[in-house]
C-alpha cells in the first residue's frame, strides 16, 4: 500500500512539473545554436580584425562601424536560424512527448526572457551611436544571461546556470577590451554546444 501511495504522489508531482514549467525545449536546439554562434564568430572575426597588425599582443580592430551593416547583416542570419531551428525541434520534441509546444507557461516564460533581451538590444544601439562598439559584446553576453535566469523559473533550472555563466563571461569581456568577440564566441558558441549536449543526454535519451 505504501508503494501505491508513494508512486501516486510521485505521479502528482510529475504531473505539476509539467504544467508549471516549459518542458519541450531541445537541447539539439542548444547545440545548433552554438555551432551557428561560432560559424557567425569566425566570420565577424575575419571582417573585423587584421592578424598583420598586433599591437602589445592584442589585434586591432578595423573600422567596425564600417562593416557595421555587414556585421548587423551576420548577427540577425544567425539569430534567425537559431531561432527556427529552435522552434522546430521544439515542436517535434513537444509532439513526441504528446504535449503542447505552446502554453501559458511557455508564453511566460518567453516574456521574461525578451524584457532582459529588448533592454539589452536599446542599450546596444545606444552604444552604437556613441561609438562605444567595444561594450556591445560584454552588454549582449550579460543581458542574454540575464534573460536566461528570469526564464529558468518556468523550464528546466539547468538554463539558470547556463544564464549565470553569460553573465560571469559578460563581466570579464567588459574588463578585458579587446577580447569582446572571442568570449562572446565562448559564451554563445562553447557554453551552448556543452548546455546542449548535457540537456540533451539528462533529458531526451
Amino acid at each position: 500500500m505504501n508503494k501505491d501511495y508513494l508512486k501516486d504522489i510521485s505521479e502528482i508531482r510529475s504531473i505539476m512539473e509539467k504544467s508549471s514549467r516549459f518542458i519541450s525545449l531541445s537541447g539539439l536546439s542548444g547545440v545548433l545554436a552554438g555551432i551557428y554562434a561560432l560559424i557567425a564568430a569566425a566570420v565577424a572575426y575575419r571582417i573585423a580584425y587584421t592578424s598583420e597588425q598586433l599591437v602589445y599582443d592584442q589585434l586591432v580592430v578595423r573600422d567596425a562601424r564600417g562593416n557595421a551593416a555587414l556585421l548587423i547583416g551576420i548577427a540577425l542570419a544567425t539569430l534567425l536560424l537559431t531561432v527556427l531551428t529552435g522552434i522546430y525541434l521544439t515542436k517535434r520534441k513537444a509532439e513526441k512527448h504528446g504535449v503542447k509546444s505552446w502554453d501559458e507557461t511557455a508564453k511566460r516564460m518567453l516574456i521574461n526572457l525578451m524584457i532582459p533581451l529588448v533592454t539589452g538590444g536599446i542599450l546596444v544601439v545606444i552604444f552604437y551611436q556613441y561609438g562605444l562598439i567595444a561594450l556591445i559584446a560584454p552588454t549582449t553576453l550579460i543581458f542574454y544571461g540575464l534573460g536566461l535566469i528570469n526564464a529558468s523559473h518556468y523550464t528546466y533550472r539547468d538554463i539558470r546556470f547556463l544564464g549565470i555563466s553569460e553573465v560571469i563571461l559578460g563581466l570579464i569581456a567588459s574588463a578585458v577590451i579587446g577580447y569582446g568577440l572571442l568570449i562572446w564566441a565562448i559564451g554563445f558558441g562553447v557554453l551552448h554546444i556543452i548546455y546542449g549536449a548535457s540537456m540533451y543526454f539528462k533529458y531526451e535519451r
